[in-house]
């Protein structure tokens, strides 16, 4: 049903009745709460804001000290995990840091092989001490190594084999054709990769195509280009390039020692 507007009213303005609704002020106790609330709000979004900032400044004084000591042409990425860190800094150790860097250079081997990847997980890292030194409870990292570089590396073209844990090797010769090899790959001591059960699998194997596959598999490869303290233990062929995993308690942001081959 509709209701007539009442005289001396308007028309278009709104009406209320006698039983409208009106909004009141809370309580005192109410706003009080509110209160409270906004103020621990902002102090969380403060806390927040300023462990963020300690978190970047030791990501940052991380990657500055691996960039030098590795000689990486850009800085790699730095994360450091856990919150809050502030606490975790006055207690001199942080709780997990992963670190990834690309392009580290090899320098002073007779078969430079550069590191394509290489992603390092610290755990435990204490923060006291040199930047340099990182001194981790556990240190798990894994180096990507591209057939590209390994081919440049050991002159030979390196590709992924048709078997877990061998790569193919073709040596190209300008009169006689190619020959493909496939080997086994595996780690061995002081952090390098050797080549190992050669089988001819297309072409024929004459005396150049065997010195210069010999040439190029006979020794094992060292890997110089990853922080010292880091041990390899496994190596595995993927499509595109090898895995090589390492352990360790404590690294120096500076390459590995290994004798060159």
């Amino acid at each position: 049903m509709y209701r007539s507007q009442p005289d001396g009213e308007c028309v278009g303005e709104s009406y209320y009745s006698d039983a409208a609704v009106y909004a009141s002020q809370p309580p005192p106790g109410g706003r009080r709460r509110i209160v409270i609330a906004a103020s621990l709000a902002a102090l969380l979004v403060g806390v927040v804001a300023i462990d963020r900032i300690a978190a970047a400044h030791a990501e940052s004084r991380t990657a500055e000290a691996f960039q030098e000591g590795m000689g990486t042409p850009d800085r790699p990425s730095v994360r450091v995990s856990g919150f809050p860190v502030l606490t975790q800094l006055a207690q001199g150790s942080l709780r997990h840091v992963d670190i990834t860097a690309n392009d580290i250079p090899a320098r002073g081997t007779t078969r430079p092989l550069p590191v394509t990847k290489l992603t390092v997980g610290l755990g435990g890292l204490k923060t006291s001490g040199s930047a340099e030194d990182a001194r981790a409870r556990s240190v798990e990292a894994t180096a990507f190594l591209s057939y590209d570089d390994l081919s440049s590396a050991l002159g030979v073209q390196i590709s992924q084999g048709d078997k877990r844990g061998r790569v193919d090797a073709t040596a190209s010769l300008p009169l006689a054709g190619d020959v493909t090899v496939s080997v086994a790959v595996s780690a061995a001591g002081d952090n390098r990769i050797a080549f190992s059960d050669i089988r001819v699998t297309q072409g024929e194997l004459i005396p150049p195509a065997k010195a210069l596959l010999d040439k190029a598999l006979a020794r094992p490869i060292p890997l110089q280009n990853v922080p010292e303290g880091l041990r390899l233990r496994s190596v595995t062929p993927t499509e595109s390039g090898i895995d090589a995993r390492f352990t360790g308690t404590s690294v120096t942001f500076r390459p590995s020692s290994s004798s060159a081959a």
